[in-house]
Parts: C-alpha cells; structure tokens; sequence
C-alpha cells in the first residue's frame, strides 16, 4: 500500500495530518475524522471568512457518477461536470510524455481531452498527441506549426467532436485533425492568436482571440459563421477560457473582465456584464482578466474574474442573482448546490450555489521556502471525484480535500509542477505536468 510522502514545502501541514492519515494511499480515506484539539496548519492568514459557524454547514452532494470522456477543456461544453466516480483505492497506471515541456518563454497550454479510449495533448511547441488510454502507448504525433512561423507562440487548446479534435494556436489558425490518425482535415485563420482552448458544440466550433474577438466555425468546413468584437485589453494575465455553451446560448469571457451571451446560431447579444473592480490598487490584482472557464448549470452563469468578484448570472435574463467579493484565476467548479472554488488568496473555499454563502474556506500552502517566502506555489483546479476535491500546485504535488469539510486528506507528488487542472474519464485521473508528462491513475 502506497503511504504519503511528506515534502519540505509542506512539512507542517505533513506533520499535523500524517498520524491520522497513515496506512492511507494518497486519494484518502473519506471516512477519516480528526479527534482530540483542532490546532491551526495554516500557512498564512485566512482573508475569505465562512458565512456559517465551522461545523455547521451540511454539505448534501449528489451520488459520484461515471463519465466514459472529457472531451473539452470544461470536460462538457457547459464546463459542469458535478460529481465523478472513480476507484476508491487509485494507483498510477502509467505515464507518458506529450512533447515539449514549460519554458521561460513556453508553456503547457491546457488539460488533455479524452474521448473514443485516447488522450490527447498538447506540447508548448503547439504539437498535439494521441495516447492510448489504457496503455499510454503514443499512437500519433502532429506538428501543427506553420514552415517559417517563429518559435516562441503560446497555443490555445483541444477539443473534441465525432472523430475530430480541434485545436486553437498561437499563430492564429484553427485546425481540425482526424482523432484516430491526426492527419489534418481543415486549417482556417483567424485575425489574432488564441490562448484559449476551443468548444465545441452542434457542429460549431467556438473560439477567442487575445484581442477579445469570438468567432464562430463550421466543424465541417472551418468557414466561419458569425463574430463577435468584445472590449479590447491591452494587459492580461497569460493565458485564456474556453466559452461555455448551453441551450442555444454561448457565454464568453474576456481579458477585460467583461462576459457577454450570445446567440449560437446567428451571434446576437443577448446581455453583457464586467467583473471589473476597482477593490485592490496594486497593478496585477486590478486585472479584471476572467481566465476561468464560464459555468452554465440549470440556467445559471457561474464565473469569477482574477479582479475580485464573482457572480451568478440567470442566463436568459444577464440579471446578477448573486455576487460575492471573490477573485481567481479557476474555474468554479459545481456540484449539485455547491460551488468550489481556489481563490486568488490561495484558498479553497465551499459556496452555496443558489445564494453564494461560504460554508467552509481551507487556507493552502503558499511558498515552496515557507520560512524566506520563496517560491511562489500556483494551485490549480478543482476537480470532485468520488467525495475527493483534488487539486495540484506548481510545486509538484496533489492534494485530496473532503468536500464537506475542506479537511486535507492526502497528497501524492507528480513528476513535475503542475499548472492545468487534472481530467476525469472512466475511471481514471489524468495529471499533465508541466515537464509535459501525463501520469494516470486508476
């Protein structure tokens, strides 16, 4: 049985939580209950307060259900994939490499997609791979650059859709490539590079520039059916959302903080909004950019802004429901009626779906040198998973949480820092790190 393996950066927290965690493998025992005296782990000063007395929130969430793919960035086109079955007792089961890892100057620009048993990734070098999902054994490779196009361009993403993926690029072109081959059907470019991972849904393809302008493709051909100019911004944060798309409406989120809904048939406004706040004054807090994925969910938007709000939106309607002063650069993830969330304060924290009250807030580790405040650690996700939120940190590990309680259950490390969330299908969890490595585990 695998035991946990406590590392320097998280020594405290390992220390406080291993007698009661021994004998468990790394995804946790969901029944643990810490007895005696709860003495405080945290690594800094909790900022987002509980609107509910610790231990008083009941957390109901609905039964773990399984899901044969994670076809897009969200995993569905509405970015809502509530609660996932896997194995109680999860083992890596193999681990492969997708390419070119993170760079000065390059990144690993989103979570792979699984769909039809492969995995698809995508490399800092904008090349996309296809695995074997039970084995790992690699089954293509393509290169999606240009002859003559300069290194250096930050990709977009993947999607998948009947025997097609899709990928944005940083060279501004759209390409589709046959999934069980990867030889290239249609290439169509686009004004601006994308930094963000397409949708797909109803055979159009969604996609966005860095220069905030939404275009909408045929899947077939590639010809583009309509586009959308959204509020340009000249600073934001590296990196983009991919749209949400439900019930005949595509919600896109921008590097200015604005949000808007559009008709997926013809592109018409139906309503705008902008997570901009003046709140914080140092210049990186005021970037209102929305990097996190839009949720749609029983016709509600979820979304939050690296800014500092976060709203509940009725869909048909763009009328707020309920805001709350929160700010990340995640994607909310929903469960039944809750919402969890990684705020920009390193903090976990539990909301009530329908009125946005905190239920419970876990502070994380922060720096990877605690004691010089040294190198930074970036958290990314959650994902829920047979009653485990699991996120990952750039520092190079895992951690399982309780959603009911935000208690940490366990923490496995990766082989490398990881800065895109992990994906869930049949069973297995995949974790892309940032040497470009994909471990999975079931």
């Amino acid at each position: 049985m695998r035991h946990f393996r406590p590392a320097v950066s998280v020594l405290v927290l390992a220390l406080v939580l291993a007698p009661a965690l021994e004998g468990c493998d790394w995804f946790g025992d969901k029944k643990v209950r810490f007895e005696g005296e709860r003495i405080s782990v945290l690594l800094h000063q909790r900022v987002l307060k509980a609107d509910v007395e610790a231990g008083k929130a009941e957390i109901l969430l609905p039964e773990p259900t399984p899901n044969p793919d994670w076809p897009q960035s969200g995993g569905y086109p509405n970015n809502a994939m509530h609660h996932m079955l896997v194995g109680e007792n999860l083992r890596p089961a193999w681990k492969s490499n997708a390419g070119k890892g993170k760079t000065d100057y390059q990144r690993i620009p989103s979570s792979p997609i699984v769909a039809d048993g492969r995995v698809y990734a995508m490399d800092s070098e904008t090349r996309v791979t296809a695995f074997d999902a039970k084995t790992g054994n690699r089954i293509w490779r393509t290169d999606l650059t240009n002859k003559g196009e300069d290194e250096g361009h930050v990709p977009g993403g993947l999607a998948y859709a009947n025997g097609r993926v899709f990928a944005t690029t940083g060279f501004a072109h759209v390409v589709a490539l046959e999934a069980a081959t990867g030889a290239e059907v249609w290439r169509q470019p686009v004004p601006g590079p994308m930094r963000a991972p397409p949708t797909v849904r109803a055979g159009t393809v969604y996609v966005v520039t860095v220069d905030n302008h939404v275009f909408a493709l045929d899947a077939q051909t590639g010809t583009q059916t309509w586009t959308h100019a959204g509020i340009t911004e000249s600073a934001a944060i590296l990196g983009g959302a991919a749209p949400a798309v439900d019930g005949g409406v595509v919600v896109v989120p921008f590097s200015s903080g604005e949000i808007v809904a559009l008709r997926t048939d013809t592109g018409r406004l139906l309503w705008s909004d902008s997570l901009a706040t003046a709140r914080r004054t140092d210049q990186v807090s005021t970037l209102a950019h929305i990097r996190g994925r839009p949720v749609i969910d029983r016709g509600r938007v979820f979304a939050l802004s690296h800014g500092g709000i976060m709203v509940s939106i009725d869909l048909r309607t763009g009328r707020r429901v309920w805001e709350r002063q929160i700010g990340g650069l995640e994607t909310p993830w929903i469960a039944g009626d809750y919402l969890f969330v990684i705020t920009s304060d390193s903090e976990l924290a539990a909301l009530g779906r329908n009125d946005g009250r905190v239920l419970w807030v876990q502070s994380l580790p922060r720096w990877g040198n605690e004691a010089k405040k040294k190198d930074p650690i970036t958290w990314t996700g959650p994902v829920l998973a047979s009653d485990r939120l699991i996120i990952a940190g750039t520092h190079g590990q895992a951690l399982t949480l309780s959603p009911y309680t935000g208690d940490i259950l366990g923490f496995e490390p990766m082989p490398d820092g990881v800065s895109v969330p992990p994906v869930i299908a049949d069973g297995s969890i995949y974790f892309l790190a940032n040497d470009a490595d994909i471990v999975a585990y079931r």
